[in-house]
């Protein structure tokens, strides 16, 4: 059985793990992320290859990495949460590592284990989107990802959804993001939270001041039936709905996959989500809905994507 293995990099860990062709993850690995350095983020990769490699056989390396990569699927142009900027990364690890390696976007990778083993299996138009301190994005079209002409396709959360809005670190303003992912319930529960203490019981028992209220503060708050942290999440829901609705009438994907951090509380807002869905779709009640479906693989997603990814090079 054909073995490759996957590397999911982010802002403050590298996961790593050998992964066979049905998506099962063998063996896998933590590495800290060296964010600030690009020749320490190559070689910590290439030490976590190494060292999965040395114990099973693998045919190829499988990197998703959290950055705009470019149409040769090699180079990262740009990651707004760490030091690349036109980083030969393929070049770079495959200097240390003897093997094939495809280097992708971390959300594309996470749509692609999800459409192939986890939430997607059976569909063949899927639309992925990870919703964690941004929104990310993977689409998956006719059993093919989509990549976009210069290979920066599906980045999502930049959908602009309020003109003028609140600014996004890509450099525009109110971006999608700004209103539909964790930072953004994040925000909301505070200012509930600072607005009126009264509505915030749970919260503010919780992280002691409004200013100190993290996310799993407002998750915990909520399925205590708090009205500030719930109310953050139906704004959270409220967005969320109106932009797969309008991914909808561009893509007409068989289902949505919600993934990412905030998909862990998934009870307490998705059927919000998909109720906002249906109500702002356009052409409803003369179209099949979509279904909205919750992330299967959790963390491993991105990792078993890569690596598949990899094997199908």
């Amino acid at each position: 059985m054909a073995l490759t293995i996957g590397v999911d990099v982010g802002g403050t860990k590298i996961a790593s793990g050998v992964v066979d062709e049905e998506g099962h993850v063998l063996e896998r690995g933590v590495r800290h992320s060296p964010a600030g350095s690009p020749e320490k983020m190559a070689l910590t990769i290439a030490e976590a290859v190494t060292e999965l490699a040395g114990r099973h056989e693998v045919e190829a390396v499988g990197i998703g990495a959290a950055g705009f990569i470019d149409e040769t699927r090699s180079v990262v142009r740009f990651a707004p949460n760490l030091a690349w900027r036109e980083e030969p990364l393929r070049e770079k690890v495959g200097e240390l590592v003897d093997m094939p390696i495809v280097v992708e976007n971390d959300a594309n990778a996470m749509a692609w284990g999800e459409y192939r083993f986890g939430a997607g299996r059976g569909e063949s138009h899927v639309v992925c989107v990870t919703v964690g301190t941004g929104i990310g994005g993977g689409i998956v079209l006719g059993g093919r990802l989509y990549r976009g002409r210069w290979g920066m396709g599906a980045e999502l959360g930049h959908m602009q959804a309020v003109p003028g809005g609140r600014p996004c670190g890509c450099g525009n303003t109110g971006c999608w993001e700004k209103y539909a992912s964790g930072s953004a319930l994040l925000l909301e529960a505070k200012r509930n939270a600072q607005a009126d203490p009264s509505s915030a019981p749970h919260l503010l028992r919780l992280a002691g001041t409004a200013d100190a209220v993290e996310g799993e503060h407002v998750t915990q708050a909520a399925r205590q039936g708090d009205p500030a942290a719930l109310a953050a999440f139906e704004s959270l829901a409220g967005w969320l709905g109106q932009g797969l609705a309008d991914l909808a009438s561009i893509l007409d994907p068989g289902c949505f996959i919600i993934g990412g951090g905030v998909s862990g509380a998934a009870d307490v807002y998705m059927d919000k989500v998909r109720s906002e869905f249906a109500e702002r779709l356009t052409g409803r009640g003369h179209r099949p809905l979509a279904d909205i479906r919750v992330a299967e693989l959790g963390p491993a997603a991105g990792m078993v994507g890569a690596a598949d990814l990899a094997r199908l090079r």
